[in-house]
């Protein structure tokens, strides 16, 4: 492979990557990303610059050398053809052993990883809670659990770089013995005698070569496997299959007049055994407003994600109106939905681009409703240009709140039939969430609502109450 050939398939490789975390649910395995994003491809240097060049020497001197010492002398040529096939049969179970220790030790980095950058994202809110100096022990576990992994890892890479250098030197030896006895009794010349011994050691030397190179190239070779297994899941990409949809699916249903239905619905994320979410059921009507409660890790937001058709679930049905929601042409269908996600995200940009998503010529009448219903006008006033003010990265800053009733009011300015809450109230005071669940009763009117969280005050909201894994309870 040309260096040209090799920079463009790295930059498509982190391309993909690029996309899958723009379109995924923020829980499912950022950390997992990252690594595979950059450590990961990185990694792969080894296997394009030592293991490929290396293949190919050892797939052509050592045959060459062999034939060329055969032809000279027929003792020595034959015993390196019967030694030569035991380098690489030991090299493939030792590469095994080695393949399934390197992904152990790219797993326990990506587990690293993903806590660290939750415990780094909930910071303030350990901090509030003076829990942030207790996740240093747990962190402490997780970098132990990796070192362990990383020296099991070394030592396999020794102890197999240490059998087959034995394995050469000793076949090299039982050369140098057949040509010395045969030196001693007169029954071979000098010549061919020497020819044999300078050749034989460079027979085995490609293939020593090939053994080197071929862990340093493993844990290339386990992340991009890793990359692939994500970026290519059934459905498109994602932690389950991100729903990317056929490029004509069918028609969205109307959400008017369509329930959502859920049945057995079961989702696991990619190296973990548990699943995230296990045999969820529900029947979401039209123009019904729901509450899903539960405890945290439950699931709640991955079912939001299934409902979004970010995740495809490996077990159970997700339909609305009849139809698979991860079938649907998923432009169409989100363009139906208004969504609150747990952790919005702040755009750099103004203020008004920032509730405007999608509806760029939205009236700043409109926009100042949205914020007064939201609860942000006290910071639209406090902001120095207004609706030009610019937020987000590089820019003036929000607070976790202020990021909430953001999101509030971009859900009001969309006119759409579906709206889903993912913690709505999640960072505010109690007299700022009831101004917000005040201008949320006309917001949810006439439309199909699902509220998710762990606060009662939003469950106000909805005419039933359902917690996963228990039977439905009146609201």
């Amino acid at each position: 492979m040309s260096l040209a050939a090799y920079v463009a398939a790295r930059y498509s490789m982190r391309a993909r990557g690029a996309d899958l975390a723009a379109h995924r649910d923020e829980r499912a395995g950022t950390g997992e990303l990252a690594i595979l994003a950059s450590r990961g491809i990185d990694a792969l240097d080894g296997y394009f610059s030592l293991y490929l060049p290396h293949l190919l020497l050892a797939a052509i001197a050592p045959a060459a050398i062999a034939v060329a010492v055969l032809a000279d002398d027929w003792i020595s040529g034959l015993i390196i053809l019967l030694t030569l096939p035991l380098i690489p049969i030991f090299m493939g179970l030792v590469g095994a052993v080695t393949g399934e220790r390197v992904e152990r030790q790219l797993a326990s980095l990506e587990r690293l990883a993903g806590h660290f950058l939750d415990v780094v994202a909930g910071l303030p809110t350990l901090k509030i809670f003076g829990r942030a100096r207790a996740q240093l022990e747990t962190i402490g576990e997780v970098s132990e659990l990796y070192r362990e992994s990383t020296v099991a890892t070394l030592r396999v890479t020794f102890l197999s770089s240490l059998i087959l250098e034995l394995l050469a030197t000793v076949s090299v030896a039982m050369v140098a013995v057949a040509i010395g006895i045969r030196l001693a009794g007169g029954d071979m010349g000098f010549r061919a005698g020497l020819f044999a011994l300078v050749l034989a050691p460079e027979a085995y030397l490609p293939l020593r070569r090939l053994a080197s190179s071929w862990h340093a190239s493993a844990e290339g070779l386990a992340a991009a496997q890793a990359a692939f297994a994500v970026i290519d899941a059934p459905g498109g990409t994602g932690p389950a299959g991100r729903a990317a949809g056929p490029p004509e699916g069918p028609p969205v249903p109307d959400l008017t007049v369509s329930a959502i239905v859920l049945e057995d619905v079961t989702v696991t994320y990619p190296s973990r055994t548990a699943p995230a979410l296990a045999g969820a059921s529900f029947e979401l009507g039209p123009g019904e407003a729901l509450g899903m409660v539960g405890p945290s890790g439950c699931g709640k937001s991955t079912l939001v994600a299934v409902v979004l058709g970010l995740i495809v679930p490996q077990e159970g049905s997700a339909r609305v109106g009849g139809e698979e929601i991860a079938a649907l042409e998923q432009g169409s269908w989100h363009a139906g939905i208004a969504w609150v996600p747990q952790r919005p995200h702040v755009f750099r940009g103004t203020l008004r681009d920032n509730v405007t998503v999608g509806r760029a010529a939205l009236p700043d009448a409109e926009v100042h409703a949205a914020l007064e219903r939201a609860g942000l006008l006290d910071t639209l006033r406090r902001l120095p240009d207004g609706l030009d003010t610019r937020i987000g990265e590089g820019a003036r800053g929000l607070s976790t709140g202020e990021r909430r009733r953001l999101a509030l009011a971009r859900a009001i300015v969309r006119d759409a039939p579906l709206l889903l809450l993912d913690e709505p109230t999640a960072g505010l005071d109690l007299a700022t969430e009831r101004e917000v669940l005040e201008s949320l009763r006309e917001v949810v009117r006439e439309r199909t609502v699902l509220v998710v969280t762990h606060r009662p005050a939003p469950l106000e909201l909805c005419g039933r109450v359902i917690e996963l894994g228990r039977e439905t309870v009146p609201a």
